[in-house]
């Protein structure tokens, strides 16, 4: 039996600069390698990722040795498997269960939506990432947790060091610490929601866990707030900035989005096939076992690549432009299985039925002045990191 071959080659750095051209090599020529840099096995094509994803008796979450326990001070749900998995994302289920989006957040998001546009000038140049795509699911997400007196600038503080703590692959101290000032801030704000919460139940996912019949303990309770600022203001922060780019330097789709709000969803489905806000994944095998032939041995630990999964020749042609009128955009880009986003349907109503028909509708010709300026960056999580919008 062959060996799984090894790059040395590949490192961090590289790959948070622009991981794409790597991952296209390797769907090519080694699509089961071994990268010495994370300790990993890294997985590139689409049919091997779902496999994996769709396999968890035998590809575990737990166990993986990711910086994510180190940052975020506890086994979160993502490192969880069988049921303690589904106990805990159960927790706070209903708080995202579709009855609640269109009854009680559509409405919220609506609004929060409007004070965000009503914040922006009539005309001029901003920085959609940080003047509206960032502090919009900061305070979508404050209100969907139920922690509403944090404030957008500590969300979105506490969602990036999270975010730098759970990509430290390099295992630096510096976004350890960071984590660990986070985690005591978050803590004490959470103790303080929860005794409101107690007295004041809600739709949010804090009040459903606290009045929960048979609550889970406290510590994965704060677990999954936490997982869920790590990832609920990253993606649809990432995603909006993603598929504004992908319109703004396309005028015919951008065309198509102003004469058929339909394309919105098209636009959303590209834009995260094309750059997915969360592009990778682990787990560990739980006995040996083969993929294309190559042996994966017990406990070895492999990195499904779902930025990759999306740009797969054998799914798409030209996967790496943007392309709205692409006839198939399948992507793995919120995984399958157990793991599956369960942000996912909130993500989608955010951008998809508030922001962009809003945006749009209160700034028609907003335009990219520069776009060859704007910079990208992550290897873990991924997007632009400013997008210098031109209002009109």
């Amino acid at each position: 039996m062959p060996q799984v071959p090894s790059d040395s080659s590949i490192d961090i750095n590289t790959l948070h600069r622009d991981p794409y051209p790597i991952y296209r090599r390797l769907r090519r020529e080694t699509p089961v390698l071994n990268v010495p840099a994370l300790g990993r096995i890294f997985l590139t094509k689409a049919d091997d990722i779902r496999n994996v994803k769709d396999n968890p008796s035998l590809f575990r979450s737990g166990g993986t040795e990711t910086p994510m326990e180190r940052a975020f001070q506890a086994t979160t749900l993502m490192r969880k498997d069988g049921d303690d998995h589904t106990r805990d994302r159960q927790a706070m289920a209903p708080a995202f269960s579709p009855r609640n989006l269109k009854d009680h957040w559509h409405g919220i998001y609506f609004k929060t939506a409007q004070d965000c546009l009503d914040r922006l000038p009539r005309n001029g140049t901003i920085d959609i990432f940080h003047d509206l795509a960032a502090p919009y699911a900061a305070r979508c997400l404050a209100h969907l947790l139920g922690i509403e007196s944090a404030s957008d600038a500590q969300m979105i503080h506490w969602s990036q060091t999270l975010i730098d703590g759970a990509g430290n692959f390099a295992w630096k101290a510096a976004p350890f610490q960071a984590t660990d000032a986070a985690n005591i801030e978050m803590n004490a704000l959470f103790e303080h929601e929860t005794k409101r919460h107690l007295h004041q139940q809600g739709p949010s996912a804090l009040s459903t866990m606290v009045n929960a019949a048979d609550p889970i303990e406290l510590s994965q309770i704060r677990a999954n707030l936490k997982i869920a600022i790590g990832g609920g203001i990253n993606e649809p922060r990432d995603a909006l900035c993603t598929i504004l780019f992908g319109l703004l330097t396309n005028p015919e789709y951008l065309a198509a989005t102003k004469e058929d709000p339909k394309w919105f969803a098209e636009a959303f489905e590209e834009g995260v096939r094309w750059v997915a806000p969360i592009q990778t994944s682990s787990r560990r095998a739980a006995e040996d076992t083969e993929i294309r032939n190559m042996p994966i041995a017990k406990d070895q630990i492999v990195m499904t690549i779902q930025a990759s999964a999306g740009h797969d020749e054998d799914i798409h042609k030209n996967p790496e432009h943007f392309d709205l009128f692409r006839p198939k955009k399948t992507h793995q880009s919120f995984a399958s299985g157990p793991h599956f986003c369960q942000g996912t349907h909130v993500a989608r109503m955010m951008l998809i039925k508030v922001m962009l028909p809003l945006l749009f509708e209160r700034f028609p010709n907003i335009s990219l002045p520069d776009p060859h300026s704007v910079p990208w960056y992550g290897f873990a999580f991924r997007g632009p990191t400013s997008l210098p919008i031109r209002l009109a």
